[in-house]
């Protein structure tokens, strides 16, 4: 990914700012002039005000100066830097990026993870997402040889475990037999073709995707299922893991010992949560809800009874 010169130093100086936490223009300055390739050039005020300016255009970050400590510039909105954000994404991208194009000798040794969803189908939904227009896909099942056409309203889109889901609303037929809108999830690499219609459609404003997917592990919305409070004991290294990659925003320590520590999540226990915590083996217990810690030992129980066949 070859990045161009202008990106690099937005990048720079964010960084800059970001792991100083605060710093004067001269400091900016004087790292300007030791960066590889300035040949101890000044940063002129003129380009840092321009730099400042196309970050905020661009990432929705906010360089601010605190005239009150000593004219020392920060970063104002932390949390467009955190979280699941598309102004974090894009600057990570672009930094990891901006790293792996100052490191080709280093490429056979930096190993990175495809992610199978084709980008065609991820910009055709995008660009039918900004026009408002309806799209016609081709949906293919795991486990079938058939196709289904749907015609839908592209909502939002997710990645999820190297998968990139659009949310839909479509038309299904309701236990009556009558045609009912409802939201579905469509996974992009299952789908064989998309169009975009010259049909528009009136996107909901009050739509929050953020909130719709609040209480969800991954990408499944279950009305059936009610968000629970649950409690899991991560045991050895797990818990560490935890702590630096939560399973949920809404995870949170309650409890910590040499052994082990138990953290509280607020969420939806679908079954791709559920396969989750069957990932992990021994090292994750579910002490809370005593239902899903059955559900738990059960699906442990028919691994084990199945390798023995």
């Amino acid at each position: 990914m070859k990045i161009p010169v202008l990106f690099k130093e937005y990048i720079w100086l964010i960084d800059t700012i970001w792991q100083s936490g605060r710093i004067t223009f001269a400091e900016i300055n004087e790292k300007w002039q030791r960066r590889e390739g300035n040949n101890n050039v000044n940063f002129s005020r003129t380009t840092f005000n321009r730099h400042r300016d196309a970050i905020l255009d661009m990432f929705g970050i906010i360089i601010e100066c605190d005239i009150n400590d000593g004219y020392r510039y920060y970063i104002y909105n932390k949390e467009e830097l955190r979280g699941n954000s598309i102004s974090n994404w894009l600057y990570s991208t672009l930094s990891v990026g901006n790293m792996l194009d100052e490191n080709v000798s280093l490429q056979d040794r930096i190993l990175l993870e495809s992610i199978p969803s084709g980008d065609i189908h991820l910009k055709r939904i995008t660009r039918a997402m900004r026009e408002e227009r309806k799209i016609l896909l081709k949906y293919q099942k795991y486990g079938t040889t058939t196709t289904k056409p749907y015609v839908a309203e592209p909502y939002c889109v997710k990645l999820f475990k190297r998968r990139w889901y659009v949310l839909t609303k479509i038309e299904r037929e309701n236990s009556e037999g009558k045609p009912e809108a409802s939201l579905s999830v469509f996974s992009l690499d299952r789908i064989v073709d998309i169009q975009i219609l010259q049909e528009k459609f009136t996107f909901d404003r009050a739509f929050d995707a953020r909130n719709y997917f609040s209480h969800s592990f991954g990408i499944m919305v279950d009305n059936n299922v009610k968000p629970e409070r649950i409690v899991l004991r991560a045991y050895g290294m797990e818990r560490f893991y935890l702590r630096d990659l939560p399973m949920h925003p809404s995870q949170h320590e309650i409890k910590e010992t040499e052994e082990y520590a138990d953290y509280e999540i607020i969420l939806r226990p679908t079954s791709d949560f559920k396969s989750h915590l069957l990932s992990r083996g021994e090292w994750i217990q579910v002490l809370e809800p005593e239902w899903l810690a059955e559900d738990i030992r059960s699906w442990h129980q028919a691994a084990i009874d199945r390798g023995k066949k």
